[in-house]
């Protein structure tokens, strides 16, 4: 078994995902910083206490994208944690198609590509730091749960990721294996994709509370917390209601 852990993070250069690649640094973790910025991402791993390694990833290019994550794990002497941060979000009411066609080419298409070279790679791959065979952690948001008509796209697109981390964690139960699935639900944090400033909380604030998740294995934490209480009144409330007061 070997004894250093290693997390790769995808959306790594910026936002939450540099953020927490700071924080797993801080907490002994060799990091993989994956993201399309490469001066960035080197510039980031010089400032890690720990070894980092570097992976140029445009997740819309999904079959490069899985070679790069399986080159950049192959890379690492153990992979035990997969963040997926990278994401946009797009304030587009007009619904004119290019946004629309990101926000779905990265925040779906990208993460799933992502998401199932995760699961293969530790599927796969018996040889880790931790006890487990894995954990893969998805940043989703708390726009899950109602639609925006701001952003209706982006609000759909992490409904996807929600559902789908629920399904593979569904899936994991039926199997020998033992990943660990985690889904964030986010609400405002203070990056290039908020939306908003209610509740509004910096990186590093989203980061420790997301690494303490990650450290008891949640399947799902909101960041910060208290947006749990939002999710579950949006959750109960009728639409017809939901549409008044949003």
């Amino acid at each position: 078994m070997t004894q250093q852990r290693g997390a790769i993070v995808v959306g790594a250069s910026s936002g939450i995902g540099e953020a927490l690649s700071r924080r797993l640094a801080a907490d002994g973790y060799e990091i993989g910083l994956a993201a399309r910025r490469t001066e960035r991402m080197r510039r980031i791993g010089n400032e890690l206490p720990t070894k980092s390694y570097v992976a140029t990833m445009d997740v819309t290019a999904v079959e490069d994208a899985r070679q790069g994550f399986f080159d950049l794990a192959e890379a690492m002497p153990s992979v035990d944690l997969v963040v997926l941060s990278a994401g946009v979000a797009t304030v587009n009411r007009d619904l004119e198609w290019e946004p629309e066609r990101q926000t779905i080419d990265v925040n779906v298409r990208g993460f799933t590509a992502l998401a199932t070279a995760a699961m293969e790679y530790f599927e796969s791959t018996p040889d880790h730091a931790s006890e487990s065979d894995g954990h893969l952690v998805g940043i989703s948001s708390v726009a899950a749960h109602i639609g925006n008509d701001d952003a209706p796209a982006y609000s759909a697109s992490k409904a996807y990721v929600s559902t789908y981390l629920e399904g593979l964690r569904y899936r994991e139960g039926d199997r020998d294996t033992d990943v660990a699935i985690t889904t964030i639900e986010p609400g405002f944090v203070d990056t290039k994709l908020s939306l908003g400033g209610f509740w509004e909380c910096s990186p590093e604030t989203a980061a420790a509370q997301i690494a303490r998740a990650i450290e008891k294995k949640r399947t799902h934490a909101y960041v910060t917390r208290r947006w749990r209480a939002i999710a579950w009144l949006v959750d109960l409330l009728p639409e017809r209601l939901r549409r008044r007061l949003f």
